[in-house]
């Protein structure tokens, strides 16, 4: 099935060669699919570095943030007419070894949406603050848009042609993550979650879902709850 593999970035230069390099590998020996990198406004070298490794790359002039850079992902996998799409992230947290097993119960017909799970295996290790971050999150997910997660703020997701086609992405920013929870609910989709490995690093813990980032979502979850 033809499949899009997404990776907003903002300022990821460090990092983000090696990241694609490293997926790259994986794909050609294990599973084909296409790479998007959406350069989300970034002021460093972010977009040279993932033209270097020669994959595709579309660019925000502005940064938007996380919800508008998966936004442009998924239209993106709309225009080009593919089956599948996963966002992955541009830090090195996920594993490529770990999207065929997000990818199976969509093939398998059981699922619209796969979220992978840090959460999902119990054995897996988790900073504290994360965990108890994430907690928060899943039960307000719960409570205000009805679908259980044990991990509400995963960025490795997989989506089948009909989630595709049909989830509209309204929040810029990281709250995008309970967003698309609203938008499985609205549209009626399958959801299903998988345990994934994620690397955690100085450097990845100070992108992407930082603990500062977490507790702003949970207040914003806080107050659309008590509106």
């Amino acid at each position: 099935m033809k499949t899009l593999i997404i990776i907003p970035a903002y300022n990821e230069a460090s990092v983000i060669f090696t990241t694609l390099k490293e997926l790259k590998a994986f794909l050609a020996k294990a599973y084909a699919a296409d790479i998007l990198v959406v350069n989300d406004g970034s002021t460093d070298a972010t977009v040279d570095e993932a033209a270097r490794a020669g994959v595709a790359v579309v660019t925000h002039i502005l940064n938007r943030g996380l919800g508008g850079a998966i936004g442009t992902g998924l239209a993106y996998a709309r225009k080009h007419k593919y089956e599948l799409a996963v966002t992955f992230d541009a830090d090195g947290q996920h594993e490529p070894n770990d999207i065929p097993t997000i990818l199976e119960p969509i093939t398998a017909g059981r699922a619209d949406v796969v979220i992978g799970s840090r959460f999902a295996d119990p054995s897996k290790e988790m900073p504290l603050d994360r965990k108890v971050l994430l907690r928060i999150s899943n039960l307000l997910t719960y409570i205000l848009f009805g679908a259980y997660t044990t991990d509400s703020l995963s960025g490795f997701r997989a989506f089948n042609k009909k989630a595709i086609n049909g989830i509209e992405i309204k929040t810029e920013r990281m709250e995008v993550s309970n967003e698309l929870f609203s938008e499985i609910k609205r549209l009626k989709l399958r959801l299903s979650e998988v345990p994934i490995r994620v690397i955690y690093t100085d450097y990845s813990r100070s992108k992407g879902q930082t603990n500062t980032n977490g507790i702003n979502i949970v207040f914003k979850l806080l107050l659309r709850l008590f509106r």
